[in-house]
Order: C-alpha cells, then structure tokens, then sequence
C-alpha cells in the first residue's frame, strides 16, 4: 500500500498506475478495434459496387499508430493532475498529433479520388488521366503546407509574419510566371468541362486536326498534312473550338444545274427523282429539293439532305453515291448539266 500512496509530482501511486493502465489498455483496444473495423470493412467494400466504403477503409488504414498512442496518453493523463506546463505541452503534442493526421486522411482522400478518376479514364483518355495525377501532386502539397504552418502556429511560432512573406513571394512567382499559371487553370477547366477529348477531330480558327495529348501548359493535335500543331491553353479558352467528333448529324446542301435548253416538265420531274436518289441511301434523312433559281448559264436545282453519322468519309460516300446516281439519271432523260457558256448573237445592218 505504501507504493499506491506515496506522492509523485503530486499525485498518488495510484494516479499513475491506473494513467498507466488507461495508456496500455486504451491503446490496445483502439489499435485491435481498428484492424477489426479495416478487416470487416474490407471484406464489405470487395462485394458491394459502390466506393464510399472503400474510401473509408482508406482512411482507417492511413490512422497511424502515433495518432492512437498520443490519444491514449492524453487519455491517461486525465486522471492525474500535471503541473501547467505539461499540461499544455501535452495538449500542445495531441493538437500536433491530431494535425499529423489529419494530413494523412487527407492525402488518402485526395490518393483516392485520383486514382479513381486516373482509372475511369485511363483508356479513354490517357493524358487527362496524367494531368489529374500531376493536379494530385499540388492538392497534396496545399494541404501540407497548410497543415505544417498550423503546427507551427500551435507551437506559438508567430505565422503571421511567415504568411505575409509567402504572400509577396507568391504574388512575384506568380506576376513571373502568370502565362503559365494561366495555362495551368486551363487545363484544369478542359478536364473539368471537356469541350474536347484525345481522339477529337477539333477546328480552331484555320487550324484543324485530332487531338493527340492534354498537358498541363498545352494542347497538342495532328494536323491532317501530317505536322503536329500546339496551342498554349489559355489560347484554346480563348478561342472558339469546333468539335466535329460530338456531332452527331451533318447538314449537306448541294446544287446542281442544268442548261436552259430543259423542258419544263423535265424541271418539275427533277426534284421528285433527286429526293428518290437521296433516300435511297443508308444513313440519310432527306429534308427538301427546290428549282432554286435561273443563273446567268444554268438552271439551279438546291438539295438539303442530313446524314446521320458524323464520319466524313460516310458522308462522302453518300454523296459520291448521289453524284453518280444522278449523272446515269440525267443521261436517260436527256437532261445536260450546265456549264460556263456564253452565246454570241450577231445582228447585221442593212447596207445603205
């Protein structure tokens, strides 16, 4: 009984013993009951479809075992009575403790998102999925310098100051370097929004090509003469970008003219035998067919179909198919195609 009485830093033997008892047993118990909770978890997570469990045994398993000690300890020290000072050096090491770790649940959820969004879209888009990684990087760092600058306030190391030279500093890098922060926030938008995609065949301005690679700074697509063209993307935001892969019907309207010399009952039989020309084939929705107007050497016959793929060479095809079709239609009905003439009439005068 002596040993349970005897004062030490004025508390009892048996303070210590039972803040000793706490300290064991609490952590124990914490760290069996969380392999526990991260095994059961685990177990759910791999038969269920969804990702908010998976997400949660992330963040189990990154609670490190200095978190889980220092709580334990904090615990323990509940049932003695310390001396100020470490009192609060005690509170002082679980705020830095708690702060600690808190940064590693966030680097888990932050590990977590990327590599779900890197996986979705890894086949579909590869360089997208690499910006994300690179964005995952400077998410990480924002939120451990924001994590170590608390610990250092919590240590009573004025930030204040610290903050504000960061800021100046910030505010030259950035006046430095504002082009390529600003490409950098357009990255950001284009894999956010996704105006285009790797694989898209875009127009911008008398540019046009397919989309090889998103980077961080810029935008690089394969012209169709075979050259490799480069756009900042802060330029590309700028610009007014043309997606021909995300249409998903093109409108074709044509003329076709023919000589003065037809009939007008060949003129009236020509739009009903374009129209059973056009919709004769695959993949076309016919809207009209019109005698437009009379030109200075042909008669103009305006036809609007759509064709209801976005490929060009289906479309191309369509209309080779039409041009042809109509060529042996006009030959069996003795219908000629206009071209560039002009007639020359001769008046001749009376002599005196």
């Amino acid at each position: 009984m002596g040993l349970l009485t005897t004062q030490f830093q004025g508390n009892d033997g048996w303070r210590w013993l039972v803040a000793i008892g706490i300290l064991v047993f609490a952590g124990l118990v914490l760290r069996i009951l969380l392999r526990l909770a991260v095994r059961r978890l685990r177990a759910v997570a791999i038969k269920t479809p969804g990702r908010f469990d998976d997400l949660i045994v992330d963040l189990l398993e990154k609670t490190r075992f200095l978190f889980i000690f220092v709580v334990s300890m904090y615990a323990g020290s509940l049932v003695v009575d310390l001396p100020d000072v470490a009192d609060q050096a005690l509170r002082v090491v679980f705020v830095l403790a708690l702060l600690i770790q808190a940064g590693y649940w966030g680097n888990a959820f932050v590990a977590f998102w990327i590599h779900r969004s890197v996986r979705r879209r890894l086949d579909d888009d590869a360089a997208t999925a690499t910006s994300l990684a690179a964005l995952g990087f400077v998410a990480k760092l924002v939120l451990w310098t924001v994590v170590v600058l608390l610990m250092l306030d919590n240590l009573g190391i004025n930030v204040s100051t610290l903050i504000a030279t960061l800021g100046v500093g910030g505010i030259a890098i950035a006046l430095a370097v504002q082009n390529i922060l600003s490409d950098l926030f357009a990255s950001l938008s284009i894999i956010v929004d996704r105006p285009f995609v790797i694989g898209d065949f875009i127009i911008v301005g008398e540019q046009m090509g397919n989309v090889e690679k998103i980077g961080l700074k810029t935008t690089r697509v394969r012209s169709l003469t075979g050259e490799q063209i480069i756009f900042s993307n802060s330029d590309l935001l700028s610009s007014r970008v043309r997606n021909y892969r995300r249409m998903y019907e093109r409108r074709i309207a044509f003329s076709v003219g023919v000589t003065y010399q037809t009939s007008p009952d060949q003129l009236e039989e020509i739009p009903a035998l374009i129209e059973e020309i056009v919709t004769s084939q695959q993949d076309v929705r016919f809207d009209r067919c019109h005698f437009k107007s009379l030109d200075d050497f042909a008669l103009q016959i305006e036809t609007v179909y759509y064709v209801l793929v976005s490929d060009y060479a289906a479309y191309m095809n369509i209309q080779q198919a039409i041009n042809l079709a109509l060529m042996r239609a006009f030959a069996e009905r003795g219908i000629e195609f206009a071209y560039p003439t002009q007639s020359l009439f001769v008046q001749r005068e009376p002599s005196e």
